[in-house]
This record gives structure tokens, sequence and C-alpha cells, in this order.
């Protein structure tokens, strides 16, 4: 895979379509320095864009939390979204949005600085390995928490707050799993580097722990909506890590990890059981539902077309039939 900054193609930048390796940002750049940036993270699907307006949504918010004004509107921005997807002609793959502070100051205070924002999109496939995916994937505990939500804006997207979702990842990865489970500021579980986190029990019901301190996933809204029109009961509450034992299935979400099967946290073992299959399932047909709509409009266009050349067929075979009796009969 090429670096992103070896890549051909466009990127929306602060209104105009550049060539991708003409873009350029100013090493003193604010949002650079002082993490003065947020940003969104968007699928494309079959050519569609899953959930375009709540992650502009989101963006717009992080941004108002970190007292930056995104100079467009958000229809402004999903426009623009639109148009890069088509422009780059990307089919499945990735969205990023984002906006930063520029270079006019470089100091802690910088309500002068010009906010700059670009939309980038690439093919992209899964998240995690396929293989692993599939098989589920291995969690540590991190020794990093998330933050109390009286010191930092806890409910945006913004650069700064994956400083330590980096370092668990990379302390992970080095340990040999695949990523890492935070706790949050009273030592709860709160959720995997950029995905949110589910459990199963023994009696087929959900546990997710409380959004107060860290995202609230899109796709984590998601799944439990499908989750409830399952019948599934879904509890939200506070977890302790030493309920961790109890638990018989384990899974993640997010936009990049979609629905990924957990199969081990620590020394804690969990089953890729039917219930999470299924929500995996049910969570792709709904990413592609396009895809859906194009089969069934596939297959009633062939029913269509067998029922006409049927018919034709009967009306052929009459003729036949009646052109038989008239000879037999003169």
């Amino acid at each position: 895979m090429a670096p992103y900054d070896k890549r051909e193609g466009k990127i929306w930048y602060n209104n105009e379509l550049v060539d991708w390796n003409d873009v350029k940002l100013h090493v003193l750049s604010h949002g650079l320095h002082y993490a003065s940036c947020v940003f969104e993270g968007l699928r494309v699907y079959d050519g569609e864009i899953f959930k375009l307006e709540e992650h502009t949504d989101r963006l717009f918010h992080s941004a108002k939390r970190m007292d930056i004004k995104i100079p467009y509107s958000e229809d402004e921005i999903n426009q623009a979204t639109k148009k890069i997807v088509s422009v780059q002609n990307v089919q499945n793959g990735y969205i990023r949005p984002f906006a930063w502070r520029g270079s006019e100051m470089m100091a802690v205070s910088a309500q002068k600085t010009k906010i700059h924002v670009a939309i980038t999109t690439w093919e992209w496939g899964t998240y995690f390995d396929p293989k692993l995916k599939s098989e589920g994937i291995k969690l540590n505990i991190s020794k990093w928490r998330r933050p109390a939500p009286n010191t930092i804006p806890w409910d945006t997207k913004a650069s700064g707050l994956y400083m330590i979702c980096t370092l668990s990842k990379h302390e992970a990865e080095r340990d040999g799993y695949t990523d890492s489970l935070m706790l949050d500021h009273e030592g709860n579980v709160a959720e995997a580097t950029g995905a949110n986190i589910f459990f199963k029990d023994k009696n087929g019901e959900l546990h997710t722990p409380i959004p107060d301190s860290f995202l609230d996933g899109i796709t984590r809204r998601t799944v439990i909506e499908i989750a409830k029109s399952k019948n599934i009961k879904v509890n939200e509450r506070k977890i302790s890590p030493n309920e961790l034992s109890s638990f018989v299935g384990c899974f993640l979400t997010g936009t990049a990890a979609e629905v990924t099967p957990v199969s081990k946290i620590l020394e804690n073992d969990y089953k890729v059981c039917n219930l999470i299959l299924d929500l995996s399932s049910s969570y792709e047909k709904l990413v592609r539902k396009k895809k859906a709509i194009n089969l069934r409009g596939t297959l009633e266009t062939m029913f269509l077309m067998v029922t006409v050349i049927m018919t034709q067929c009967l009306v052929a075979t009459v003729q036949i039939l009646l052109v038989v009796m008239l000879v037999t009969i003169s």
C-alpha cells in the first residue's frame, strides 16, 4: 500500500479540488502543535456514503466544543463530501473530513488563526485483518485511562483525545494483542482505542458501558437499534473489570471496526457466538442496502423476463397446436 502522501487524485481543500500531492500544510500550523483539530471518519459502501448527515453533525459539534468555527455550513460540507467521493470514484472506502487552526499564531492563544477544512477519501477494506476478525481479536488492558469528563471535551472527535489511544494500541501490538481495552477515570470499562465495546451474558443479553466520558459512537447507536429490533435486551451501565470473566461473548463497534468479535481480553476467553455473527450480518446488510436493493431489482427484472418468455412460449405452443388441429381436421 502506498504511503498516504504518495497517492494520486484530488483532495477537497478549503473549497477547492487540489491535486493530492500539491496539498500543503505549514509546519507551524497551530493544529499540528496544540492539537486544535477535529475530524470525522465515514465509510463508503457500494458508492454510497453511510450516515453522512450524522457524521457531519458530529463534526460541527466537535468543532463548537473546541471553539473552532468551520467557515462552511453543514450542507456545504455534505455536498463537498459527496463531490470528492464522486471525483475519486470511491466505491468501498473511507472518508476523513477535518478542520484545524492555521499558522497565523504560534501560542496557546490562537483566536486569530484561520480555520482550514479538508476532506479526503480513498478505497479501503477492513480495519482489522479479515482472518483475525472472523476468529475474534485479542485485547489487553491499557495502563492509560479515559480522562474525567470535566478535564477535556470528551464527547468530541478531537485529535488530542487520540494520543493515549495511539500509545495504548502500540503497547498492545508490541505485546502480541490486536487492540487495547481502556478503562475510564473511575476504573470501569470504557472502550477500545477506536471503537465502543459490547459484552454478551449467559442469558443472551448485551451489556455496554454508558458513554459519559468517551464518544457515543454512531455505529454503537446503530447496533443498539439493530439489537432492539431483534428483541435483544441492551443494558447500558457501568461495567467493572471484575465482571469480564462472567461474560460469554464480546465485540467492538465503530465506523472503521464495523462489528468485530473479540475472542480474548487478557486471560478471559469469549466465543464468537451466533448472536454476534447475526448482528454483524445485519449491520452488513444495512450498510450495503443499495446493493440489496439493486439485487432485488435485478431479481424482479429477471422474474419479469422469465414470465414474458414463458408467456410467449405458451402462446406459440397454443398456436402450433391450433395449426396441427386444423391440418388434422382438413
